[in-house]
Order: structure tokens, then C-alpha cells, then sequence
């Protein structure tokens, strides 16, 4: 089996792309096969090294390797000149006003078998002679796309479903050439939740976006894997290696699939939460470029969904408090969070040894003594601390910040109410 991704690079990845690029992926390395990537630029203004190299960052960061290429369909163009000549010579095709066009039968069908939606039958007199080359001796897209096919040696193409009204034409290019064509496989087109088109209105729309909101590159693959295919029934959270073992195309339904950030932000927590301690915090070293965040990490981690909920969650340990006037005159500035905080205060001063279960003890124990409820106590603490509402655990926090910068900035609230 060879299988290719071919985009045109006209800009970042797009999600629906990525999943293209997944599922060929998938394929070569299930059966044995090469995965070819081939990029379709003969578009030169929009075909910019920058916007290649666009494309080549984000399978890279998926984790998604090719076996040869990436090949330039431009650079073939010498090939697309001799195919065209061979349909010349053959009756196949003619010259209309410098133009080439491809001659189409009058009468019959040109029949598909696609390997997910079956059999698509075209009338040959609905598509009208058309063009293969132009007036100026440029390759069109599907004659460079069937020549380029062919040259590869590429037995099975798997592409987005806006490619089926492209495929009896490129059927035609390869058999006036004298080759079979690749089997098909059209994908469905990814939907955001409102059942529209996915585009950025859904939030995130190309891997590049996905990758600096925080995610991670194998919750991203297992997602955009269930986009139209699944494992089994039941199971959502599946490794690399089971993907590649269970991907088949029969399995991949017809109808458009639903792209839920919400959703894929589930499964990155799920997958955040597994990793190696040490791995998670090498990652965001990277992603925030502070050291020394060992402990952060480890009160956090729990909590997050992505890289960048880290900031969120710990940036008031490095940075000191956010300035939220209003989480500090809702908790601390009304019904008793003053003196709620107060009590707080004197029991973490006299706490001994200052760690999580002593921490936890003292500030449960103000809980009790006051006879109010948990957050009463709590918030007022966590705003002091934080600056907002939201926090890793309270008893870790404090037990993390240690008693004198606690109390430090417990008393910098206190002195503003």
C-alpha cells in the first residue's frame, strides 16, 4: 500500500487536513505501506517557503512521519508536459485556442467505488470537455494530480469528500494514459457543534492553533482519530499503537463528523493527568519558559485541561497576587470574609510543622470553631492568595507558598479591608 497526504500550502494546517494526514498515516503504518507527502503548489503566489514550512511544523508536531518526499508538484512539471503529450498522441485529448482539453465520451458513466460511501456514478455528458493545460503551458490541477499519482506508484487515496466531483476527471487523465487508477476514499466534512461548516467562529480550526492553546500532540491525534471512525463502540481513549492496529476504512462513517473543542478539551485533561510528572513539567518549561516549577506542577496538574491552564491556574506562586477588585470586595470585602480570613490567618501562624496535613488540620479546625461552611473560610484565603477565585487546592497552595509568604500576603489583604 501507498498512500499520500498532498495539501496546497496556503497557509497553517487545518484541522480537517490533519485528520486527512492521520488517516493515510495510519493506514501505511497498519499494513506495512509508505506514506508519500507530496505538496500541491502550483499556486506560486500562495506557494511560499513560509507557508510550506507551515505545513511540515504541524505534522512534525503530530508526531506524523513520512516515508518519502515532500515532493513538489511544481517541480514535475516536466512530467505533467510529456503525460499531456501522450493524451495528445492518443486522441485523447486536443488543442483549442493554445488551451488542451481532455475529450469526454458522450455516452455512459464513469463509475467510482468509493471504500466509504460505495459507488458513485458520474454521466460522462455531465462533465464537458475540460481543460488540462493551459494557453500557457501550465498544468491543470487534475491532470497534475493523476500524472502525479501515478508517477508514485500511489495505490489508495485518501482526501476530503470536496474532492468527489474531482475524481471521474482524474479517472479519465489515467486511463487515456493506459493506467488503473488508486482506489478512493472520500472523508466527510468536519461540522462544528452548530452543525455548520467548521470554521474559527468553533474555536481552534488548524493544528497550529491547537498546539498554542496548550494541547497535547497524542490527545489531538486520538481526537481528530474518532472524527468519523471508531475504534470499537465503546472505547474513546485509545494509544497510538491501538489506532494503528484498529484504523480500517470500513469503518469510517459517511456523514459529516462534529469537531467539539470542548470535547477534545476533556480528553487533553484526561491525557494531561497521566503524564510522567517529570514529562509534564518539562513541557511547560517549554511552553512558559519559568523554571523551578516542580511544586506548581504538582498541585496543578489535577486540574488542568491544557498546557496554558498552568498560567491560570499558578501564576499568582511566581508572580504574586492578580489585581481582581472585584473577587476581593465579593469574598473578602462582604459577610465576614474579613474575619473569616483573620481566623484563618492566626491558626496557619501557630500551625506546626507547616505541611499539607498540618495546613489542612488548622484551616479545617477554623471551619469547625466558626461553624460556617468550608468556602466561607476558603475563598477568603484563596482570594488572598491568588488574587481571583480560582486555584489548585487551597491546602496545597498554602502548604506550597510555605508560612511566610501565606502570611504575608494574607496580611496585605487584611490591610486593605
Amino acid at each position: 500500500m501507498r498512500v499520500r497526504f498532498a495539501p496546497s500550502p496556503t497557509g497553517v494546517l487545518h484541522i480537517g487536513g490533519a485528520r486527512t494526514a492521520l488517516y493515510n498515516w495510519l493506514l501505511a503504518r497498519g499494513q506495512g505501506g509508505q506514506f508519500v507527502l507530496r505538496i500541491e503548489d502550483t499556486d506560486r503566489e500562495r506557494s511560499t517557503p513560509e507557508n510550506v514550512e507551515q505545513i511540515l511544523d504541524a505534522l512534525r508536531w503530530l508526531e506524523l512521519d513520512w516515508d518519502e518526499g515532500p515532493f513538489s508538484q511544481a517541480e514535475r512539471a516536466p512530467q505533467h508536459t510529456e503525460a499531456i503529450e501522450q493524451l495528445l498522441s492518443g486522441g485523447h485529448a486536443y488543442e483549442d485556442d493554445g488551451a488542451v482539453r481532455l475529450r469526454v465520451p458522450d455516452e455512459g458513466e464513469t463509475i467510482i467505488h468509493d471504500q466509504i460511501r460505495g459507488d458513485i456514478a458520474t454521466p460522462n455528458e455531465a462533465i464537458k470537455d475540460f481543460v488540462i493545460r493551459r494557453s500557457d503551458g501550465s498544468a491543470l490541477y487534475n491532470l497534475a494530480v493523476a500524472v502525479d499519482d501515478r508517477d508514485m506508484g500511489i495505490t489508495q487515496v485518501v482526501r476530503g469528500e470536496d474532492h468527489i466531483s474531482n475524481t471521474p476527471r482524474q479517472v479519465m487523465i489515467l486511463r487515456g494514459l493506459g493506467s488503473e487508477p488508486p482506489a478512493y476514499a472520500h472523508l466527510p466534512l468536519l461540522h462544528g457543534p452548530d452543525g455548520k461548516k467548521l470554521s474559527k467562529r468553533h474555536g481552534a480550526a488548524s493544528v497550529q492553533e491547537l498546539r498554542d492553546a496548550g494541547y497535547l500532540p497524542e490527545a489531538v491525534r486520538n481526537y481528530i482519530a474518532l472524527l468519523g471512525w471508531g475504534y470499537d463502540d465503546e472505547t474513546t481513549l485509545l494509544s497510538t499503537e491501538q489506532m494503528i492496529e484498529g484504523f480500517r476504512l470500513d469503518r469510517v462513517s459517511r456523514n459529516p463528523a462534529v469537531f467539539d473543542e470542548q470535547k477534545l478539551r476533556w480528553m487533553n485533561g484526561r491525557y494531561l493527568r497521566e503524564l510522567a510528572r517529570d514529562d509534564l513539567v518539562a513541557r511547560l518549561e517549554q511552553l512558559t519558559g519559568r523554571t523551578g516549577i516542580e511544586g506548581a506542577v504538582a498541585i496543578a496538574q489535577e486540574k488542568m485541561q491544557t498546557l496554558a491552564d498552568f498560567e491560570t491556574l499558578t501564576a499568582f506562586i511566581f508572580d504574586g497576587p492578580k489585581e481582581d477588585p472585584k473577587a476581593f470586595d465579593k469574598v473578602i470585602g462582604s459577610d465576614g470574609g474579613a474575619d473569616n480570613l483573620a481566623a484563618a490567618r492566626a491558626a496557619l501562624a501557630d500551625t506546626e510543622p507547616f505541611d499539607l496535613e498540618h495546613v489542612e488540620q488548622a484551616l479545617r479546625r477554623v471551619v469547625e470553631e466558626r461553624d460556617v461552611k468550608p468556602n466561607k473560610v476558603f475563598q477568603p484565603l484563596r482570594v488572598a492568595l491568588s488574587g481571583g477565585t480560582v486555584s489548585p487546592g487551597i491546602f496545597e497552595t498554602v502548604a506550597l507558598l510555605g508560612r511566610e509568604e501565606t502570611l504575608r500576603r494574607v496580611d496585605a489583604a487584611l490591610a486593605r479591608t
